[in-house]
């Protein structure tokens, strides 16, 4: 059987023929006027003719799809068939309500798309399926349903993963209406996020939905619309029939709404109903909408080997499209012929987009897939880390008087309070309090907070005294839970804001890595840059705290986060480079859209002395040290024996290891990387060039360790010199002083400098 010059597989023919012969069999009513109501929910026949031709399109644009994969010429199928009843959702909403959409929300899309002047969804869906370059969303990079005139903001594989941004989008839409940020939505919006059943049941959506009540508990304003399309069944597991209202129905501070996402009306009415409620009071609503999978998970799958036939056939009778299709002509809005017609004109318009998308080029270098991954405006982010905090008080914009969680807590001792003057010689901790500071005074748009950040002032007093200056709106605590923290940052960035959340261990970032990864780093890849990410989430990490330990405190693994294509990873070991780098991060995010991390070194926090105790070498100025440009090293001396590449904790220990060589006469130069992602490859080539043998003290393990990627890029800049590593152990840190049998020491770094130095030069 061929359809609108395609093969169609049984299943498709199964389903277009059902529409067919179920229309026909519909007993017409008396014609209706258009413009009259249907029925007592008050949808007129024009308004449900143009959800219906939402519906279909989405309907031809999955079998388009799946044709186009078969014939080689696509590269995605999985459809919306079943869940076209999420008409309906987008229906409800406003245009301007952002939009963050399950992959099967096609005739959501659909019917938002065609309400804004100019845009054709039809072809952009059938751009993305043939990953065409001029797919408007994403560049040819994947198919998503995105568009930032429409306001949907594009999702790659919705496993829930996109929830905790939408929370934070939906907070930081009151946040920035306060405090008077310029945000590209109404400050009456109202968020909508769509995901299955089976995402339902993942961690990043219990907890996000936790994070949404437990916020709106505080009066905090959570306007978010969680719309689950039920279809009863993740990929080949079924979900419980009552699973869904039992976990989210009775849940207090959730209003819960459930529609038939077959009956149109119905659906309306419910969607309706519930984006009204989250509009008037702020607080987050959950509606189901039942629905059913039609031509199975993807166009791969085959779905009789899971599913018995009466299963499949009972989701048949259940089509959204046929049952429109029939409410309209039972309704006499239109006739039996007319409503196929309507179907197939529409069919005839997915076809000839099909085979124009198809023909479209694609992207054909490594530079163009990359483009929007990681922009960098070296000079612009130069200049917008160099402006000035404005004199006056130091308090700046957004200020909220009176609140009594606005006071830090008592100090502790190991307090980072600030002393009064800049000037003074400050700890890294001292140097990180003040920066967040001068840019909270200075730039509006600057948030901070994560777990214990707002009264405590973190648990190393970072940030103590911050939100008693700037406060509750400004800096603030948040649950603990990784993911929630990230995602509050992900939809602050999305609102206008330049978020700086603290993960308060290393350790505990993989508990949210994915909204990094997943998230954050994807969003400007798979939207060509027309939405960002700029955040800079502060991380106390690595080893070396002394009395104080176990693995969860001391972690010295940043594979995870190195690996995240386009990130920042920013460490630096003294207070000038941790104010300078700090300074650039934000502008980076500011400018660029960067998702930067910046790793501060526990152990360093508050260290004074270098060489001998109370010499207090290690401590540094901050007055004058505005900036660092990403991917610059620091090198300490000149020395032109060896070269000692480190970072963070390693380079105090490389500087006293140094010393000591110095007094056998042998001259070391220490170079601290600083930036881990990118490596700053000019500085290090230079630096080994300069003294032909480099050893690598790496504070990170031996196997995925920092040390590796350096040993790479020398060799493969040709570097033809000495080279060696010393790393710590492939190891968790264990608790108490066994941590040193696995951890970096200076005694290592002196005994692979000596060898090293013995050891014959390469010829």
């Amino acid at each position: 059987m061929r359809h609108m010059g395609g093969v169609i597989n049984d299943r498709e023919a199964d389903l277009d023929q059902w529409f067919r012969a179920e229309v026909a069999a519909t007993t017409p009513g008396p014609a209706r006027a258009q413009q009259e109501p249907m029925d007592a929910t008050g949808l007129t026949g024009a308004r449900c003719l143009e959800l219906f031709d939402a519906q279909a399109a989405s309907r031809h644009l999955d079998l388009a799809a799946r044709r186009l994969t078969r014939e080689g010429h696509g590269f995605y199928s999985i459809g919306s068939s079943g869940h076209e009843g999420n008409v309906a959702v987008a229906a409800a909403l406003r245009v301007t309500d952002p939009a963050l959409l399950h992959y099967r929300s096609g005739a959501f899309f659909v019917h938002r798309a065609r309400q804004v002047p100019g845009l054709d969804p039809i072809h952009d869906v059938m751009l993305g399926v043939a990953a065409a370059a001029a797919d408007p969303i994403s560049g040819g990079r994947h198919k998503v349903f995105g568009s930032k005139p429409a306001h949907v903001i594009p999702q790659t594989s919705t496993i829930a993963s996109h929830l905790p941004r939408a929370v934070g989008l939906a907070f930081a839409l009151e946040r920035a209406a306060h405090l008077k940020l310029r945000c590209e939505w109404p400050g009456d919006s109202v968020v909508v996020c769509s995901f299955g059943d089976a995402s339902a049941n993942h961690s990043t959506a219990a907890g996000a939905i936790n994070t949404a009540i437990h916020t709106a508990h505080q009066n905090v304003p959570v306007p978010i619309l969680f719309v689950c399309e039920d279809n009863g069944i993740g990929i080949s597991v079924p979900t419980p029939r009552t699973w869904i209202e039992q976990a989210y129905g009775h849940r207090p501070g959730l209003a819960y709404f459930d529609a038939d996402g077959s009956d149109l009306p119905a659906a309306l009415a419910q969607a309706t109903a519930a984006a009204e409620y989250v509009r008037a009071h702020r607080k987050p609503a959950f509606l189901r909408l039942r629905t059913v999978r039609l031509l199975g998970h993807a166009g791969s799958d085959v779905e009789s080997a899971y599913r018995r036939p009466a299963e499949i056939a009972a989701d048949l009778r259940r089509d959204p499209v046929t049952a429109t299709a029939r409410l309209l002509v039972a309704a006499g809005v239109v006739t039996a012929a007319e409503i196929v017609q309507r179907y197939e004109d529409i069919a005839e318009q997915v076809a000839k987009a099909a085979e124009s998308a198809w023909n479209e080029p694609k992207l054909t270098s490594a530079a163009a897939v990359i483009a929007p991954l990681a922009p960098a405006r070296p000079t612009v982010v130069r200049t917008d880390a160099l402006r000035s905090v404005p004199d006056g008080d130091r308090n700046g914009n957004g200020r909220t008087n009176g609140s009594a969680t606005s006071v830090a807590g008592p100090p502790s001792s190991e307090s980072a309070e600030p002393p009064a003057s800049t000037g003074e010689p400050l700890t890294l901790a001292q140097a990180v309090n003040q920066t967040l500071a001068q840019l909270l005074t200075r730039d509006p748009d600057v948030l901070v907070f994560g777990e214990d950040v707002g009264r405590k002032g973190g648990v190393y007093g970072v940030t103590k005294g911050l939100q008693q200056s700037f406060g509750v709106r400004r800096v603030f605590d948040t649950l603990l839970d990784e993911q929630s923290v990230l995602g509050t940052a992900l939809g602050a960035a999305l609102a206008g804001f330049v978020p700086i959340p603290e993960i308060q261990y290393l350790a505990y970032v993989h508990n949210a890595e994915d909204q990094l990864r997943g998230e954050a780093a994807t969003l400007s890849f798979f939207s060509g840059g027309r939405y960002r990410n700029p955040v800079v989430v502060r991380i106390a990490g690595l080893a070396y705290q002394k009395g104080f330990g176990g693995h969860f405190h001391n972690d010295n693994s940043i594979a995870a986060l190195r690996d995240i294509p386009g990130v920042v990873i920013a460490t630096p070991s003294r207070a000038d480079d941790a104010a300078a780098m700090l300074r650039t991060c934000v502008s980076a995010a500011r400018v660029d859209g960067r998702v930067c991390v910046f790793l501060e070194p526990i152990a360093l926090y508050h260290t004074r002395d270098l060489y001998r105790a109370g010499d207090g070498a290690w401590l540094a100025p901050i007055s004058g040290v505005r900036h660092a440009d990403i991917g610059s090293a620091r090198v300490h001396g000149s020395g032109a024996h060896l070269t000692i590449v480190s970072f963070a904790n390693g380079v105090p220990m490389s500087l006293r290891v140094a010393r000591r060589l110095a007094a056998d006469g042998i001259h070391a130069r220490v170079l601290d990387l600083r930036w881990l992602s990118p490596l700053p490859v000019e500085d290090l080539l230079d630096n080994a060039r300069a003294t032909g043998r480099v050893l690598i003290a790496d504070e990170t393990r031996r196997s995925g360790g920092v040390s590796e990627a350096v040993c790479t890029a020398l060799l493969d800049a040709g570097f033809d010199g000495r080279l060696a590593r010393v790393t710590s152990a492939d190891s968790f840190v264990p608790l108490g002083p066994a941590a040193s049998t696995v951890l970096l020491d200076e005694a290592a770094i002196e005994s692979a400098a000596r060898a090293l130095l013995a050891a014959p030069a390469p010829r």
